[in-house]
């Protein structure tokens, strides 16, 4: 009765199904591999940025570039204000205002992005206060460029001069005539009125839309891996029965009846 799974059609369908299953079991396993990782990241993020309230300050050039090892430490910076650009559509504890972004020109002929602090509100110039002038020394936790998308930043154009929707530098080069760091600080102390703006995770650190997705796909190739199986054993079913009606010479009435209709249908001479 079993002797159809020596037939050519059933060998391509059972070497189909052992390379199949063993493929989306590794693939559903690789992806909670990635998701435990985000979760791990997501761990040190935190116990990373608790130790850096509590470490001395370095000097910016140190902890460059910016990865996940150095986002979120305490740096320090000396230079001169430059430029004032606003940054809208940025929330804290629940309302809506913007930060106050102002260029640091450093000795090194770069300039630093340098968050002083948060205002509630609708973006205005008029709110946010001078900088201060004359040469100075900040210390604020490092930041990796942002991208649109995370952490709530927009990817809207079009906004007023002297705004910016992302604090990068490619969103900040054609905005300001000089050469600008891949980074940025938020300073731990803001300037009255404004707020301090806390830390931001570092990217691809946080239990964010990717790692769910991750987490989503690891089901997917699951389920594909059952369906597999429960496949494989209702066609295997389906060629039993065919099989031992066929022993039996049972003729299915839906294959009986075009027959008898192609027999009517044939023209007579």
């Amino acid at each position: 009765m079993y002797r159809f799974l020596l037939t050519p059609r059933w060998w391509g369908i059972n070497v189909f199904v052992l390379l199949a299953i063993p493929f989306c079991l590794f693939m559903g396993s690789w992806q909670l591999s990635r998701f435990e990782s985000r979760v791990d990241g997501h761990r040190e993020a935190k116990a990373q940025a608790a130790s850096a309230r509590t470490e001395a300050a370095r000097p910016l050039a140190e902890l460059l570039p910016v990865d996940q090892e150095t986002s979120g430490r305490l740096v320090t910076a000396r230079g001169r204000y430059g430029d004032q650009l606003l940054v809208p559509g940025r929330e804290l504890d629940g309302r809506n205002g913007f930060y106050v972004l102002t260029l640091l020109r450093t000795d090194a002929g770069r300039a630093l992005p340098v968050v002083r602090g948060w205002l509630p509100g609708a973006a205005d110039a008029a709110k946010a206060p001078a900088a201060p002038s004359g040469e100075v020394t900040v210390t604020g936790a490092l930041q990796a460029s942002e991208q649109p998308g995370d952490n709530g930043v927009s990817a809207r154009g079009g906004l007023p001069a002297g705004q910016t929707a992302a604090i990068s530098a490619a969103s900040l080069v054609n905005l300001v005539p000089y050469d600008l760091y891949d980074a940025w600080i938020t300073l731990d102390r803001a300037d009255a009125p404004m707020t301090t703006v806390p830390v931001s995770a570092a990217p691809n650190s946080g239990l964010d839309l990717k790692a769910f997705q991750n987490l989503g796909y690891t089901g997917e190739w699951f389920v594909f891996a059952g369906f597999v199986v429960f496949m494989w054993f209702r066609l295997l079913r389906r060629e039993v029965e065919s099989a031992r009606d066929a022993a039996l010479g049972i003729v299915p009435e839906e294959v009986a009846v075009p027959a008898v209709q192609d027999e009517a249908s044939t023209p007579v001479r």
